[in-house]
């Protein structure tokens, strides 16, 4: 009986863990998109370009890009938690305070300490799943993490949109700032549950065993793991970006028909998460789970490359595309974590996730040169070759399963 009220406990803590930390991943991509939608209204409102309003999404993701490595420090040195609720915080009254600019240039600074305060959720929230959450349900920890930040992304434009349409671009913006604050204080009222990890140990060895950062994430199994995060974004931010201008040209269907190919793409991307959970808390070959998974997005996009199939064809080809690329990340963030040493894991997380703010930078570059040249089948080949090169990487980090 009393190992049975036990395992209650472990699971309600387990639950507890997860939902808090996974509702401060949500609202952290909620508020990514939180602008974007509202780009016409302020468009109208400032009398500013649209290429003058994506400099403020380019600044955000910036000082996104440049910090997380050094929030990955933060987190270790002072703990998960406090940078967390510093993180949402941050967002909150930096997204809350946008609607209250009465000049464009005052988007900027909020613009670049939102994209601070976003540095902190990966490292921090790895660190806490990591902690707190027992091993036996990591794997689904993992894959409801990663699902809820599409969650964000989804309800982003359907709320801000939607609140700007009935009240305006200024309450629908301090409305999200003050949706983050009232997580802030769920994040506060079960701050408990929220523990981190151990102190140093008494003998004043460092938590990392005293290996110097620059060691830590020059090890190859680390190195590689920026890689794959680098070179996945890079596949994914070019397909999610190009791929519904390249079918319009590839196929000659209407520009919410090809939108439906990316949609198709993201909703199997979702359930895949989620599958993908599941997955690594049933089997330990979390490499060959995460090779598979990339071979068969490559071939599949391949496939779209030749041009062979109808456009429905080509829907279904995309949806098991996105299901077996979202199998692969819970899978994928176990492989990390095994690379990593005791206390090190809000750097290594840090560090290995900002690969997701440097492919998504670098994609756009490569991939719009090919649209301007109509080399619609070339972009798909190269989503393909993205996610087919990121195989070798899984495979570098699965020979180090523990850095030292």
């Amino acid at each position: 009986m009393d190992m049975v009220s036990a395992d209650q406990r472990l699971l309600r803590q387990d639950a507890l863990t997860i939902g808090l930390v996974s509702l401060a991943h949500l609202i952290s991509h909620f508020f990514q998109l939180s602008l974007a939608p509202l780009f016409p209204s302020l468009h109208e409102a400032f009398s500013v370009s649209y290429l003058e309003l994506g400099s403020v999404s380019t600044s955000f993701y910036l000082a996104s890009g440049i910090c997380q490595a050094f929030a990955g420090i933060l987190v270790d040195r002072y703990g998960a938690r406090p940078m967390l609720l510093a993180g949402v915080a941050t967002m909150a009254l930096c997204i809350g305070a946008a609607g209250l600019v009465t000049a464009f240039w005052m988007l900027y600074p909020l613009a670049i300490l939102a994209g601070i305060g976003n540095s902190v959720f990966h490292p921090a929230d790895f660190s806490l799943l990591s902690s707190r959450v027992s091993k036996p349900r990591l794997g689904r920890a993992y894959g409801v993490h990663a699902f809820s930040g599409t969650v964000g992304f989804a309800l982003a434009p359907v709320v801000v949109g939607g609140l700007a349409v009935g009240a305006g671009w200024r309450v629908a913006l301090v409305a999200a700032g003050l949706a983050g604050l009232l997580v802030v204080a769920l994040l506060v009222r079960f701050g408990a549950t929220l523990g981190d990890v151990p102190a140093p140990r008494a003998d004043g060895e460092a938590r990392d065993g005293g290996i110097s950062y620059a060691r830590l994430i020059a090890s190859p199994a680390i190195m590689m793991a920026f890689g794959y995060f680098l070179l996945t974004a890079a596949a994914g931010t070019g397909f999610q970006t190009f791929s519904t201008a390249s079918l319009v040209d590839f196929y000659g269907v209407a520009l919410p028909t090809a939108a439906s190919a990316l949609t198709a793409y993201l909703v199997g991307s979702a359930i895949g998460i989620l599958l993908g959970g599941q997955l690594a808390d049933r089997t330990s070959r979390h490499v060959r789970v995460a090779v598979v998974g990339l071979a068969i997005c490559a071939l599949l996009m391949a496939v779209v490359a030749l041009g062979i199939l109808s456009f429905d064809g080509v829907m279904l080809t995309v949806f098991c595309a996105g299901l077996a690329q979202g199998c692969t990340s819970p899978s994928r963030d176990i492989l990390v974590k095994r690379a990593t040493p005791p206390g090190a894991t809000g750097k290594v997380f840090g560090f290995v996730y900002s690969g997701l703010d440097a492919g998504s930078t670098a994609a756009p570059l490569l991939f719009g040169a090919l649209l301007d040249r109509h080399a619609v089948q070339a972009i798909f080949l190269g989503v393909g070759l993205l996610y087919g090169l990121a195989i070798f990487s899984v495979l570098t980090v699965g020979r180090h399963p523990q850095t030292h």
